[in-house]
């Protein structure tokens, strides 16, 4: 039996008008054999953990570039806890300064990968945390 493929929501929350680096991740995911969601601009916290609850993913990718990775990352996690997803993976990129990255991992995200990650860094992080979290 073949195993699922793994089911990703790619996010940009907030103002922040910047997609580009959220779609080449996208498309890497795609590409490496993932189901991904891609939700748009402008996405608020609560939409964006709706959607990961519709769509039934296991990973949620977070781009921010806008700086507000500190507000909105947080209320994420606070949404998708109360929608009773906390096991969801929660990876975050883009903008988001070495001193902050310690207290978004204390604060549930998996890992934060900033400029200049590879994309095959991204899939092959997610391909080996998903299979270790898999029940199968």
């Amino acid at each position: 039996m073949t195993p699922s493929p793994i089911r990703v929501l790619v996010a940009k929350p907030g103002l922040d008008g910047h997609d580009r680096g959220a779609k080449v991740v996208a498309r890497g995911l795609r590409d490496a054999g993932m189901e991904v969601i891609y939700t748009g601009l402008h996405r608020s916290p609560n939409q964006i953990a709706e959607a990961a609850l519709q769509e039934d993913v296991a990973v949620v990718g977070l781009s921010v570039l806008s700086g507000a990775h500190g507000t909105l990352v947080p209320k994420i996690i606070d949404a998708l806890a109360a929608r009773g997803m906390k096991d969801v993976m929660v990876v975050v990129g883009g903008i988001i300064p070495d001193a902050d990255i310690e207290e978004l991992e204390a604060g549930g995200v998996a890992k934060v990968f900033g400029p200049g990650s590879r994309v095959e860094d991204i899939v092959t992080y997610i391909q080996q945390r998903a299979s270790e979290r898999s029940p199968e």
